[in-house]
């Protein structure tokens, strides 16, 4: 592989990435790198489903807990950070591997970034008043007109990204589309795996255990926790994740605590297949069915064959 080249590892929520990544570490001279915009964020650990001390100790992952909750962390702050990590890797000698399911981040570091205006306290607060008077879907219709291609992959519920489009287009009078395609980065050269299975209903029964893990390992306590912090509200970024989004409204008295178990695993089961659509867009890479018996010796044959 060329020397500035990298390996992705993506796949859904609940797909078995980190075990497969820690047992390639293991065979090969890789080293981990997240690609997680709720791993980067210290106390947020049972909701995530971060790796335990044990775990980091035998197999160390880069960018994880490098930010406070109150704090926001963009996909551009993520390729800077991502890109550093790559070279302190390859400067030692071994290979960056990188392991996620945040698909945005992996677009932004595989396909090059658009070096977007910085955003504008102002304009951000016409915004969200804007939202407040009419909703954001009224704000994702507004985009719509304004620059369709990005309306089309940004979801109606996701204010967040909705906010930014908008922002950028009044700031800049040219849209995020716009900007994305004559702005970009010549990206690096990337060896894409991912875990894609082949079962659905499979996918959602290991979803559903692993939430329900979760909140019998203290998930509602945990976010009991984070709210205590001064800082740190309900839109926060770090608080817009799933499952902290619906256990911060149940602690917010909109819903009883088995209504916001019940939303958490929907959206968890929607946060899945828009990973899974993310990936099969993408003719790179190379899929493997998780739960298939060999699955993990031909992910590692294929290393083999790039690496050697």
């Amino acid at each position: 592989m060329p020397k500035q080249a990298a390996i992705c590892l993506a796949g859904p929520t609940a797909s078995g990435k980190t075990e497969l990544a820690i047992r390639l570490r293991e065979k090969l001279p890789l080293e981990i790198i997240s690609v997680d915009s709720a791993l980067v964020y210290r106390g947020m650990d049972i909701g995530t489903a971060k790796p335990d001390a044990e775990t980091l100790k035998r197999a160390p992952h880069r960018l994880i807990d490098i930010r406070d909750p109150e704090e926001s962390y963009s996909a551009g702050d993520f390729v800077r950070d991502a890109e550093a990590e790559m070279r302190k890797i390859r400067d030692a000698g071994r290979i960056p591997l990188l392991v996620g399911g945040t698909m945005m981040y992996f677009h932004s570091l595989t396909e090059g970034i658009a070096e977007l205006p910085e955003a504008d306290p102002q304009v951000r607060a016409g915004l969200n008043a804007d939202a407040a008077s009419v909703g954001w879907a009224a704000l994702h219709e507004k985009l719509a007109d304004i620059d369709p291609d990005a309306a089309a992959r940004i979801n109606p519920n996701d204010s967040q990204r909705i906010q930014r489009a908008l922002e950028v287009f009044e700031i800049s009078g040219r849209t995020m589309t716009e900007w994305q395609t004559g702005n970009r980065r010549s990206a690096a050269a990337f060896l894409k795996i991912a875990l894609v299975p082949g079962s659905r209903a499979l996918l959602h029964e290991r979803i559903g255990a692993r939430l329900q893990g979760m909140f019998e390992n203290g998930f509602v306590e945990e976010v009991e926790t984070l709210r205590k912090r001064p800082g740190l509200s309900g839109q926060s970024s770090s608080m817009r994740a799933v499952g902290y989004r619906q256990i911060w409204s149940h602690l917010d008295g909109a819903y009883d605590l088995s209504t916001a178990a019940a939303k958490a695993l929907a959206a968890t089961r929607q946060l899945a297949k828009r990973q899974l659509t993310w990936l099969r867009s993408d003719r790179q890479l190379n899929p493997f069915d998780p739960v298939e018996d060999k699955a993990f010796e031909a992910i590692l044959s294929l290393l083999d064959e790039h690496l050697s």
